[in-house]
């Protein structure tokens, strides 16, 4: 299951099914959960937390020392969950002492080729961010959330649950739960109405999230206006506190 090429730490503990592959590194303080595959040349760094079911294909970096110029060596974290797939050429770094001191993804996410996830990033569940999307420090992703390829986050971004961005996009505030998004920079364009048919929103929810849309976009209010006016269809529609509760969480304000 291990490779005789590949350099694995004696302290690092990998669960006895896990697959190794030639000329990967794995070095102190790392643990990898059963059923995870790793790829060749891979390069693990700890301290990282992997949990079971991970796919970690060739030319990745997981829990390497981040690139904020602040980071001086400190010990902090990466962990990631269950059963997430991490396309060839993935960068994953470790937390600053700045924030919390770890980098958080949670489980079942798709990170395909060249995705990087940066120092103090907190990624939900069930995301897919395609090809050579880019989120700067501290940036924080909900779940089933769809970025397009060549996406660019900018630190500090919060991404709502059930939001899509489009390709090529450049998100500098943040964006909501349920909204599309698309351009540089990122601006509005309607709900995912497609992705939340297949999760199973029924068609009254649906359509209370359109008018939570048109509260928040079409009337000119102000966002604790906004927020203020949501009351009402969020305990009419328990789906919508996702999308209070990201307005509420918002600091940068919210893309227009």
């Amino acid at each position: 299951m291990i490779h005789s090429s590949a350099i694995i730490d004696p302290s690092a503990r990998l669960a006895d099914d896990v697959e190794v592959g030639p000329w990967t590194i794995i070095g102190p303080e790392v643990e990898v959960g059963p059923g995870t595959k790793i790829h060749s040349h891979v390069v693990i760094k700890g301290p990282t937390k992997i949990g079971s079911n991970n796919h970690i294909y060739q030319f990745s970096s997981i829990g390497e020392d981040c690139q904020d110029k602040k980071y001086n060596g400190e010990p902090t974290e990466l962990q990631i969950g269950d059963s997430n797939v991490f396309r060839e050429g993935c960068t994953v770094h470790r937390g600053t002492i700045q924030d919390n001191s770890i980098t958080i993804i949670g489980s079942h996410n798709l990170f395909m080729a060249n995705v990087h996830v940066a120092h103090d990033c907190i990624v939900g569940d069930n995301n897919i961010l395609a090809n050579n999307c880019a989120l700067a420090g501290h940036v924080q992703l909900g779940d089933f959330i769809i970025l397009g390829g060549f996406t660019a986050v900018h630190q500090f971004c919060l991404i709502g649950s059930h939001s899509m961005c489009g390709a090529g996009s450049v998100v500098l505030k943040d964006i909501p739960a349920f909204v599309m998004s698309n351009g540089n920079s990122a601006q509005p364009h309607g709900i995912n109405a497609e992705g939340l048919r297949r999760r199973g929103f029924s068609a009254a929810a649906i359509q209370n999230v359109k008018r939570a849309y048109k509260i928040i976009y079409r009337q000119g209010l102000k966002l604790d206006e906004a927020i203020s006016q949501l009351e009402p269809l969020v305990n009419e529609t328990p789906e919508l506190q996702l999308l209070s509760d990201s307005l509420k969480a918002s600091s940068r304000g919210i893309i227009r």
